[in-house]
């Protein structure tokens, strides 16, 4: 087949856009939504793509799981990539990634949502860095949201040269308190849902993933 970058509208190229910026599977449903054409134009642009990838030969693929679709590695490229994380542990962490660290590490349990929203930019990537490595781990579930919890874990506080969560240094004086930054998060949080009522999709978070931090 021959693939057109501009297939359906461009709904190829917007779907690729929604799909990389998603951490879980995406129903047919929503991305029509999303996209504001009809759930037969989505599945068939779906099919082309994985279609196209894989006469291609690109190094991911896309998948239907879960009752939805989602990007994944391809399978024979596992071996590199499990060498390239470990290896990868070695190395520093980048400022974003310590930026990262240090939001959970002080307000944790806390979920992904709220890191990003105190760090003002998507951490999808830098907290799978950070759970690759060890640093975090998931612990359990925010009993109103449903939203996974995030908190450091012992290898942390080893690597860190710390006792306890305790031993931490204060927070600088410039800096909020726990508290009030919880409470901050908190209404930041009842905003997104209000908003995500009334509007749709915003342009610039669909453009959000190439200008996305490292996750080193």
């Amino acid at each position: 087949m021959t693939y057109q970058v501009d297939n359906s509208g461009n709904v190829a190229g917007a779907l690729e856009a929604l799909l990389l910026l998603t951490a879980e599977p995406v129903t047919e449903f929503e991305l029509a939504q999303a996209v504001g054409v009809p759930e037969s134009i989505v599945a068939e642009t779906l099919a082309e793509l994985v279609a196209f990838y894989t006469e291609t030969g690109r190094g991911f693929e896309l998948r239907q799981v879960g009752g939805g679709w989602r990007y994944y590695t391809r399978e024979e490229y596992a071996d590199l990539i499990t060498r390239y994380v470990t290896e990868g542990q070695q190395s520093k962490l980048s400022q974003a990634a310590l930026e990262t660290l240090a939001v959970v590490a002080y307000t944790q349990p806390i979920s992904r949502g709220r890191v990003s929203a105190v760090r003002g930019v998507n951490v999808d990537g830098v907290m799978r860095t950070l759970l690759a490595r060890g640093l975090i781990e998931e612990s359990g579930n925010d009993h109103e949201s449903g939203a996974v919890l995030f908190a450091t874990t012992s290898y942390f506080l080893e690597r860190m040269g710390l006792q306890s969560l305790d031993d931490l240094p204060p927070l600088a004086p410039q800096l909020p308190e726990v508290e009030e930054l919880e409470a901050e998060l908190g209404q930041l949080a009842e905003a997104a849902v209000a908003n995500s009522a009334t509007a749709g999709p915003n342009p610039a978070d669909l453009a959000q993933e190439p200008g996305q931090e490292s996750p080193q």
